[in-house]
Protein backbone atom coordinates (compact mmCIF):
# COMPACT_ATOMS: atom_id res chain seq x y z
CA UNK A 1 0.00 0.00 0.00
CA UNK A 2 1.03 3.34 -1.04
CA UNK A 3 2.33 5.76 2.33
CA UNK A 4 1.01 3.07 4.52
CA UNK A 5 2.96 4.03 7.51
CA UNK A 6 1.86 7.70 6.94
CA UNK A 7 -1.96 6.50 6.56
CA UNK A 8 -1.85 4.27 9.62
CA UNK A 9 -0.43 6.87 11.67
CA UNK A 10 -2.87 9.34 10.42
CA UNK A 11 -5.66 6.56 10.64
CA UNK A 12 -4.33 6.40 14.55
CA UNK A 13 -4.62 10.07 14.89
CA UNK A 14 -7.81 10.78 13.42
CA UNK A 15 -11.58 10.41 14.50
CA UNK A 16 -12.31 8.12 12.63
CA UNK A 17 -12.12 7.27 8.34
CA UNK A 18 -15.20 8.94 6.11
CA UNK A 19 -16.38 8.66 2.61
CA UNK A 20 -18.72 11.38 2.32
CA UNK A 21 -17.77 14.63 2.34
CA UNK A 22 -21.27 15.65 3.23
CA UNK A 23 -20.69 14.37 7.07
CA UNK A 24 -17.56 15.16 7.52
CA UNK A 25 -16.32 14.66 11.59
CA UNK A 26 -13.77 16.65 12.37
CA UNK A 27 -10.11 15.26 12.08
CA UNK A 28 -11.79 12.27 10.23
CA UNK A 29 -9.81 10.83 7.58
CA UNK A 30 -11.43 10.91 4.36
CA UNK A 31 -10.94 8.32 1.73
CA UNK A 32 -11.86 9.89 -2.08
CA UNK A 33 -13.68 6.79 -3.56
CA UNK A 34 -15.34 6.74 -7.33
CA UNK A 35 -18.74 5.58 -8.20
CA UNK A 36 -20.57 5.06 -11.41
CA UNK A 37 -21.95 9.11 -10.73
CA UNK A 38 -19.54 10.79 -8.42
CA UNK A 39 -15.47 11.25 -7.95
CA UNK A 40 -15.03 11.95 -4.45
CA UNK A 41 -11.44 13.33 -6.04
CA UNK A 42 -13.86 16.28 -6.21
CA UNK A 43 -14.67 16.64 -2.96
CA UNK A 44 -11.19 16.34 -1.11
CA UNK A 45 -10.64 20.13 -0.49
CA UNK A 46 -14.43 20.07 0.38
CA UNK A 47 -13.57 18.05 3.01
CA UNK A 48 -10.70 20.13 4.50
CA UNK A 49 -12.56 22.92 4.74
CA UNK A 50 -15.37 20.94 6.89
CA UNK A 51 -12.65 19.15 9.21
CA UNK A 52 -11.22 16.42 7.62
CA UNK A 53 -7.28 15.79 8.96
CA UNK A 54 -5.91 14.27 5.56
CA UNK A 55 -7.69 13.29 2.37
CA UNK A 56 -6.83 10.00 0.67
CA UNK A 57 -6.86 10.67 -3.23
CA UNK A 58 -5.93 8.66 -6.57
CA UNK A 59 -6.76 11.72 -9.01
CA UNK A 60 -4.04 14.95 -8.79
CA UNK A 61 -5.02 16.19 -11.93
CA UNK A 62 -7.32 19.12 -10.47
CA UNK A 63 -5.83 19.31 -6.98
CA UNK A 64 -2.85 21.20 -5.53
CA UNK A 65 -1.31 18.13 -3.25
CA UNK A 66 0.18 19.25 0.12
CA UNK A 67 0.85 17.87 3.27
CA UNK A 68 -3.03 16.88 4.03
CA UNK A 69 -3.11 15.07 0.72
CA UNK A 70 -2.10 11.01 0.15
CA UNK A 71 -1.75 10.47 -3.67
CA UNK A 72 -2.40 7.13 -4.03
CA UNK A 73 -2.94 4.92 -7.36
CA UNK A 74 -6.67 3.04 -6.14
CA UNK A 75 -8.05 5.03 -2.91
CA UNK A 76 -9.98 1.96 -2.45
CA UNK A 77 -7.17 -0.09 -2.85
CA UNK A 78 -6.02 2.06 -0.14
CA UNK A 79 -9.07 1.80 2.09
CA UNK A 80 -9.31 -1.99 2.19
CA UNK A 81 -5.58 -2.36 2.22
CA UNK A 82 -5.67 -0.06 5.72
CA UNK A 83 -8.18 -1.99 7.06
CA UNK A 84 -6.59 -5.06 6.84
CA UNK A 85 -3.62 -3.64 8.27
CA UNK A 86 -5.56 -2.51 10.98
CA UNK A 87 -6.96 -6.56 11.27
CA UNK A 88 -3.57 -7.57 11.22
CA UNK A 89 -2.96 -5.63 14.90
CA UNK A 90 -6.47 -7.04 16.31
CA UNK A 91 -6.10 -9.72 18.45
CA UNK A 92 -9.68 -10.54 19.00
CA UNK A 93 -11.92 -12.97 17.40
CA UNK A 94 -13.95 -11.83 14.40
CA UNK A 95 -17.20 -13.13 13.67
CA UNK A 96 -18.16 -13.25 10.02
CA UNK A 97 -21.87 -13.84 8.89
CA UNK A 98 -23.19 -14.41 5.72
CA UNK A 99 -26.12 -15.95 3.75
CA UNK A 100 -28.91 -15.41 1.46
CA UNK A 101 -31.70 -14.11 4.15
CA UNK A 102 -31.28 -13.47 8.02
CA UNK A 103 -27.93 -12.13 8.00
CA UNK A 104 -28.51 -8.45 9.76
CA UNK A 105 -31.48 -9.93 12.32
CA UNK A 106 -28.86 -12.73 12.93
CA UNK A 107 -26.13 -10.51 13.19
CA UNK A 108 -28.18 -7.95 15.73
CA UNK A 109 -28.90 -11.16 18.37
CA UNK A 110 -25.46 -12.20 18.07
CA UNK A 111 -24.30 -9.21 19.05
CA UNK A 112 -26.79 -8.10 21.80
CA UNK A 113 -26.13 -11.76 23.50
CA UNK A 114 -22.01 -11.36 23.55
CA UNK A 115 -22.33 -7.69 24.20
CA UNK A 116 -23.92 -9.26 27.96
CA UNK A 117 -19.88 -10.37 28.40
CA UNK A 118 -17.69 -8.20 26.13
CA UNK A 119 -17.23 -5.03 24.26
CA UNK A 120 -18.66 -5.88 20.89
CA UNK A 121 -18.41 -4.32 17.76
CA UNK A 122 -20.28 -5.12 14.67
CA UNK A 123 -21.55 -3.93 11.53
CA UNK A 124 -24.00 -0.91 11.44
CA UNK A 125 -27.13 -1.25 9.05
CA UNK A 126 -26.39 -3.05 5.50
CA UNK A 127 -22.76 -1.88 5.61
CA UNK A 128 -21.80 -5.12 4.45
CA UNK A 129 -19.79 -4.93 1.23
CA UNK A 130 -16.15 -3.94 -0.60
CA UNK A 131 -16.39 -0.43 0.99
CA UNK A 132 -18.31 -1.51 4.45
CA UNK A 133 -16.59 -4.29 5.31
CA UNK A 134 -13.08 -1.83 5.75
CA UNK A 135 -14.83 1.02 7.16
CA UNK A 136 -16.31 -1.35 9.86
CA UNK A 137 -13.18 -3.13 10.49
CA UNK A 138 -11.46 0.51 11.02
CA UNK A 139 -14.18 1.45 13.37
CA UNK A 140 -12.68 -1.18 15.72
CA UNK A 141 -10.86 -0.24 18.43
CA UNK A 142 -8.25 -1.58 20.89
CA UNK A 143 -10.77 -1.24 23.77
CA UNK A 144 -13.38 -4.05 21.66
CA UNK A 145 -12.75 -7.67 22.41
CA UNK A 146 -15.02 -9.48 20.11
CA UNK A 147 -16.31 -7.55 16.50
CA UNK A 148 -19.19 -9.10 14.34
CA UNK A 149 -18.67 -8.45 10.39
CA UNK A 150 -21.67 -9.45 7.94
CA UNK A 151 -20.87 -9.64 4.77
CA UNK A 152 -23.10 -9.56 1.48
CA UNK A 153 -22.03 -10.54 -1.74
CA UNK A 154 -23.93 -10.80 -5.48
CA UNK A 155 -21.43 -12.77 -7.13
CA UNK A 156 -18.56 -15.26 -6.62
CA UNK A 157 -14.89 -14.08 -5.34
CA UNK A 158 -16.79 -11.42 -3.40
CA UNK A 159 -16.87 -13.13 -0.05
CA UNK A 160 -13.56 -14.41 -0.56
CA UNK A 161 -12.39 -10.91 -1.14
CA UNK A 162 -13.97 -9.52 2.16
CA UNK A 163 -12.47 -12.62 3.92
CA UNK A 164 -9.14 -11.88 2.89
CA UNK A 165 -9.79 -8.01 4.41
CA UNK A 166 -11.81 -8.88 7.69
CA UNK A 167 -9.63 -12.21 8.10
CA UNK A 168 -12.24 -13.70 10.58
CA UNK A 169 -11.70 -16.53 12.80
CA UNK A 170 -15.05 -17.20 13.34
CA UNK A 171 -18.37 -18.00 10.78
CA UNK A 172 -21.51 -18.56 9.94
CA UNK A 173 -23.96 -18.84 7.21
CA UNK A 174 -27.24 -18.23 7.78
CA UNK A 175 -28.56 -20.15 4.91
CA UNK A 176 -28.63 -20.67 0.59
CA UNK A 177 -31.31 -20.01 -0.93
CA UNK A 178 -32.70 -17.63 -4.32
CA UNK A 179 -31.15 -14.45 -3.67
CA UNK A 180 -28.63 -12.04 -6.18
CA UNK A 181 -29.22 -14.49 -9.08
CA UNK A 182 -28.30 -12.46 -11.75
CA UNK A 183 -24.81 -11.83 -10.22
CA UNK A 184 -24.62 -15.63 -9.24
CA UNK A 185 -26.30 -17.02 -12.17
CA UNK A 186 -28.07 -20.14 -10.28
CA UNK A 187 -29.09 -21.28 -6.50
CA UNK A 188 -25.80 -23.60 -6.79
CA UNK A 189 -23.90 -20.73 -7.48
CA UNK A 190 -25.12 -18.77 -4.84
CA UNK A 191 -24.01 -22.06 -2.95
CA UNK A 192 -20.58 -21.96 -3.97
CA UNK A 193 -20.05 -17.97 -3.65
CA UNK A 194 -21.30 -18.16 0.15
CA UNK A 195 -19.28 -21.15 1.15
CA UNK A 196 -16.19 -19.28 -0.08
CA UNK A 197 -16.36 -18.54 3.85
CA UNK A 198 -16.20 -21.91 4.99
CA UNK A 199 -12.73 -22.20 2.76
CA UNK A 200 -11.26 -19.32 4.01
CA UNK A 201 -11.75 -20.63 7.61
CA UNK A 202 -10.50 -23.82 6.33
CA UNK A 203 -7.64 -23.10 5.09
CA UNK A 204 -6.35 -20.40 8.34
CA UNK A 205 -7.89 -22.94 10.95
CA UNK A 206 -11.10 -21.22 11.74
CA UNK A 207 -13.80 -22.50 13.29
CA UNK A 208 -17.51 -22.93 11.86
CA UNK A 209 -21.10 -23.02 13.47
CA UNK A 210 -23.17 -24.78 11.48
CA UNK A 211 -27.48 -25.52 11.56
CA UNK A 212 -27.19 -29.28 11.62
CA UNK A 213 -30.92 -29.13 10.22
CA UNK A 214 -29.62 -27.60 7.05
CA UNK A 215 -27.96 -31.00 5.10
CA UNK A 216 -26.48 -28.68 2.71
CA UNK A 217 -24.71 -26.33 5.05
CA UNK A 218 -23.75 -29.91 6.87
CA UNK A 219 -21.98 -31.48 3.69
CA UNK A 220 -20.56 -27.77 2.69
CA UNK A 221 -18.54 -28.24 6.28
CA UNK A 222 -17.74 -31.79 6.20
CA UNK A 223 -14.17 -31.09 6.11
CA UNK A 224 -13.46 -28.45 8.80
CA UNK A 225 -13.74 -27.73 12.41
CA UNK A 226 -17.23 -26.85 13.29
CA UNK A 227 -19.49 -26.91 15.88
CA UNK A 228 -23.23 -28.00 15.60
CA UNK A 229 -26.59 -26.66 16.52
CA UNK A 230 -30.27 -27.91 16.03
CA UNK A 231 -33.04 -30.18 16.97
CA UNK A 232 -30.95 -33.20 16.34
CA UNK A 233 -29.87 -35.31 19.25
CA UNK A 234 -25.73 -35.56 17.95
CA UNK A 235 -25.91 -31.78 17.96
CA UNK A 236 -23.39 -30.24 20.13
CA UNK A 237 -25.85 -27.45 21.46
CA UNK A 238 -29.45 -29.41 21.28
CA UNK A 239 -32.09 -26.93 20.60
CA UNK A 240 -36.22 -27.39 20.94
CA UNK A 241 -37.83 -25.37 18.86
CA UNK A 242 -41.27 -24.06 21.08
CA UNK A 243 -44.13 -22.43 19.89
CA UNK A 244 -45.14 -18.62 21.42
CA UNK A 245 -48.00 -17.10 21.75
CA UNK A 246 -46.49 -13.47 21.26
CA UNK A 247 -42.97 -14.08 19.49
CA UNK A 248 -40.86 -17.30 19.27
CA UNK A 249 -39.20 -19.60 21.77
CA UNK A 250 -36.32 -21.71 22.27
CA UNK A 251 -35.24 -24.35 24.62
CA UNK A 252 -31.84 -25.62 25.65
CA UNK A 253 -31.46 -27.63 28.61
CA UNK A 254 -34.22 -26.82 30.14
CA UNK A 255 -34.15 -23.31 29.83
CA UNK A 256 -36.63 -21.23 27.97
CA UNK A 257 -35.17 -18.17 25.46
CA UNK A 258 -38.30 -16.06 24.56
CA UNK A 259 -37.86 -13.48 21.71
CA UNK A 260 -40.68 -11.03 20.51
CA UNK A 261 -40.04 -11.28 16.75
CA UNK A 262 -41.65 -13.54 15.08
CA UNK A 263 -41.87 -15.63 11.99
CA UNK A 264 -40.63 -19.23 12.26
CA UNK A 265 -38.15 -18.72 10.00
CA UNK A 266 -36.09 -17.04 12.51
CA UNK A 267 -36.06 -20.01 15.08
CA UNK A 268 -32.37 -20.14 13.24
CA UNK A 269 -31.60 -16.96 13.68
CA UNK A 270 -32.26 -16.68 17.47
CA UNK A 271 -30.40 -20.41 17.69
CA UNK A 272 -27.18 -18.98 16.44
CA UNK A 273 -27.01 -16.40 18.75
CA UNK A 274 -27.97 -18.61 22.01
CA UNK A 275 -25.13 -21.11 20.22
CA UNK A 276 -22.69 -18.57 20.11
CA UNK A 277 -23.51 -17.15 23.59
CA UNK A 278 -22.85 -20.50 24.71
CA UNK A 279 -19.55 -21.23 22.60
CA UNK A 280 -18.33 -17.64 24.29
CA UNK A 281 -19.27 -18.74 27.38
CA UNK A 282 -22.06 -16.02 28.07
CA UNK A 283 -24.30 -16.69 31.55
CA UNK A 284 -27.27 -18.37 30.40
CA UNK A 285 -29.49 -16.08 32.45
CA UNK A 286 -27.86 -13.23 30.63
CA UNK A 287 -28.79 -14.75 27.12
CA UNK A 288 -31.92 -15.25 27.86
CA UNK A 289 -32.36 -11.38 28.67
CA UNK A 290 -30.49 -10.36 25.48
CA UNK A 291 -32.70 -12.27 23.23
CA UNK A 292 -35.77 -11.00 24.76
CA UNK A 293 -34.67 -7.58 24.45
CA UNK A 294 -33.87 -7.55 20.63
CA UNK A 295 -36.87 -6.73 19.00
CA UNK A 296 -36.55 -6.47 14.61
CA UNK A 297 -36.90 -2.89 13.49
CA UNK A 298 -36.34 -1.37 9.88
CA UNK A 299 -39.12 -2.63 7.67
CA UNK A 300 -37.85 -6.27 8.88
CA UNK A 301 -40.59 -8.13 10.02
CA UNK A 302 -42.40 -5.83 12.02
CA UNK A 303 -45.20 -6.81 13.51
CA UNK A 304 -47.43 -3.55 13.82
CA UNK A 305 -50.80 -3.34 15.20
CA UNK A 306 -53.29 -1.39 13.37
CA UNK A 307 -57.26 -1.33 14.80
CA UNK A 308 -56.03 -4.19 16.21
CA UNK A 309 -55.17 -5.82 12.88
CA UNK A 310 -51.86 -7.28 12.48
CA UNK A 311 -49.53 -5.79 10.03
CA UNK A 312 -46.42 -8.22 9.08
CA UNK A 313 -44.29 -5.28 7.72
CA UNK A 314 -41.04 -6.86 5.20
CA UNK A 315 -40.27 -4.64 3.20
CA UNK A 316 -36.73 -4.70 4.06
CA UNK A 317 -35.49 -6.80 1.02
CA UNK A 318 -36.88 -9.55 -0.89
CA UNK A 319 -36.08 -12.50 -3.00
CA UNK A 320 -37.95 -15.77 -4.03
CA UNK A 321 -36.44 -17.27 -0.86
CA UNK A 322 -37.48 -15.02 1.89
CA UNK A 323 -40.54 -14.54 0.03
CA UNK A 324 -41.89 -18.17 0.36
CA UNK A 325 -40.66 -18.36 4.18
CA UNK A 326 -42.50 -15.22 5.01
CA UNK A 327 -45.56 -16.74 2.79
CA UNK A 328 -45.69 -19.75 4.78
CA UNK A 329 -44.82 -18.52 8.33
CA UNK A 330 -47.91 -15.82 8.01
CA UNK A 331 -50.62 -18.26 6.39
CA UNK A 332 -49.75 -20.56 9.46
CA UNK A 333 -50.17 -17.50 12.23
CA UNK A 334 -53.09 -16.00 10.51
CA UNK A 335 -54.85 -18.05 8.06
CA UNK A 336 -58.43 -16.66 8.00
CA UNK A 337 -59.40 -13.79 6.31
CA UNK A 338 -55.35 -12.56 5.26
CA UNK A 339 -53.85 -10.04 2.90
CA UNK A 340 -50.44 -10.04 1.00
CA UNK A 341 -49.24 -6.68 -0.50
CA UNK A 342 -46.06 -8.07 -2.41
CA UNK A 343 -44.14 -6.05 -3.73
CA UNK A 344 -41.23 -6.67 -7.12
CA UNK A 345 -38.08 -8.63 -6.17
CA UNK A 346 -34.97 -7.98 -8.15
CA UNK A 347 -31.35 -9.00 -9.34
CA UNK A 348 -32.95 -12.37 -10.84
CA UNK A 349 -31.63 -12.01 -14.01
CA UNK A 350 -32.97 -14.52 -16.23
CA UNK A 351 -35.49 -16.27 -13.64
CA UNK A 352 -37.21 -12.91 -12.88
CA UNK A 353 -40.57 -13.82 -14.69
CA UNK A 354 -40.63 -17.45 -13.33
CA UNK A 355 -39.89 -16.88 -9.86
CA UNK A 356 -42.24 -13.99 -9.29
CA UNK A 357 -44.72 -16.36 -11.36
CA UNK A 358 -43.76 -19.27 -8.90
CA UNK A 359 -44.66 -16.47 -6.02
CA UNK A 360 -48.11 -16.27 -7.01
CA UNK A 361 -48.95 -19.71 -7.64
CA UNK A 362 -47.67 -20.55 -4.18
CA UNK A 363 -49.68 -17.85 -3.02
CA UNK A 364 -52.91 -19.42 -4.50
CA UNK A 365 -51.83 -22.74 -2.74
CA UNK A 366 -51.72 -21.19 0.71
CA UNK A 367 -54.83 -20.40 0.12
CA UNK A 368 -54.60 -16.82 0.75
CA UNK A 369 -57.80 -15.23 0.63
CA UNK A 370 -56.68 -11.69 -0.69
CA UNK A 371 -53.49 -10.94 -2.71
CA UNK A 372 -52.09 -7.54 -4.41
CA UNK A 373 -49.03 -7.48 -6.00
CA UNK A 374 -46.99 -4.11 -6.49
CA UNK A 375 -44.61 -3.52 -9.98
CA UNK A 376 -43.86 -4.28 -13.30
CA UNK A 377 -42.64 -7.67 -12.72
CA UNK A 378 -45.24 -8.93 -11.23
CA UNK A 379 -47.32 -6.87 -13.71
CA UNK A 380 -46.11 -8.68 -16.30
CA UNK A 381 -46.93 -12.15 -14.91
CA UNK A 382 -49.83 -14.60 -16.36
CA UNK A 383 -50.60 -16.15 -13.61
CA UNK A 384 -54.56 -14.71 -13.30
CA UNK A 385 -57.38 -15.60 -10.36
CA UNK A 386 -60.10 -13.32 -8.99
CA UNK A 387 -57.86 -13.13 -5.58
CA UNK A 388 -55.24 -11.29 -7.28
CA UNK A 389 -55.21 -7.95 -8.13
CA UNK A 390 -52.19 -6.10 -9.76
CA UNK A 391 -50.69 -2.96 -9.75
CA UNK A 392 -48.12 -0.92 -11.67
CA UNK A 393 -46.86 1.55 -8.11
CA UNK A 394 -47.87 1.82 -5.16
CA UNK A 395 -50.16 5.23 -6.14
CA UNK A 396 -52.38 2.48 -8.14
CA UNK A 397 -53.08 0.58 -4.93
CA UNK A 398 -53.40 3.12 -2.71
CA UNK A 399 -56.40 4.78 -5.27
CA UNK A 400 -58.07 1.25 -6.20
CA UNK A 401 -58.01 -0.07 -2.84
CA UNK A 402 -59.72 3.08 -0.92
CA UNK A 403 -62.79 2.62 -3.34
CA UNK A 404 -62.60 -1.62 -2.63
CA UNK A 405 -64.47 -2.96 0.27
CA UNK A 406 -61.99 -5.61 1.24
CA UNK A 407 -62.33 -7.23 4.35
CA UNK A 408 -59.38 -9.03 6.31
CA UNK A 409 -58.07 -9.99 9.34
CA UNK A 410 -53.89 -9.63 8.64
CA UNK A 411 -51.58 -8.25 6.27
CA UNK A 412 -48.52 -9.29 4.87
CA UNK A 413 -46.57 -6.37 3.26
CA UNK A 414 -43.31 -8.07 1.58
CA UNK A 415 -41.10 -6.41 -1.12
CA UNK A 416 -37.37 -5.25 -2.30
CA UNK A 417 -35.88 -2.06 -0.35
CA UNK A 418 -36.02 -0.08 -3.94
CA UNK A 419 -40.12 -0.76 -3.80
CA UNK A 420 -40.42 0.85 -0.44
CA UNK A 421 -43.52 -0.70 0.66
CA UNK A 422 -43.41 1.29 4.19
CA UNK A 423 -44.76 3.82 2.13
CA UNK A 424 -48.22 1.84 2.96
CA UNK A 425 -48.42 2.07 6.60
CA UNK A 426 -49.68 5.75 6.88
CA UNK A 427 -52.09 4.70 4.26
CA UNK A 428 -53.38 2.10 6.42
CA UNK A 429 -52.91 3.97 9.35
CA UNK A 430 -55.33 6.55 8.04
CA UNK A 431 -58.42 4.08 7.30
Amino acid sequence: MENSNQIYNAYLESSGVSIDSRSIKKGSLFFALKGPNFDGNQFAKDALKKGASYVVVDDANSLEINDKFFLVEDSLNALQNLALHHRKQLKIPIIAITGSNGKTTTKELIREVLSKKFLVHSTHGNMNNHIGVPITLLQISKNHEVAIIEMGANHQKEIEKLCSIAQPNWGYITNFGKAHLEGFGSEEGVIIGKSELYEYLGKNKGKILVNKDDLIQVEKTKKYTRSFFGSKSECDIKIEYLESKNGLSVGFKKHEFKSPIHGNYNFANIAAALSFGILFEVDLKKIQKAIASYDSKNNRSEKIIINKTPFILDAYNANPTSMGVALDSFCYKYSTNNLVILGDMFELGKQTFTEHENILNKCLSLGITKIFTIGSNFMSTKVKNEKIEKFTNIEQFIVSFEKSKVHFESVLIKGSRSMKLEKLMPFFKSL
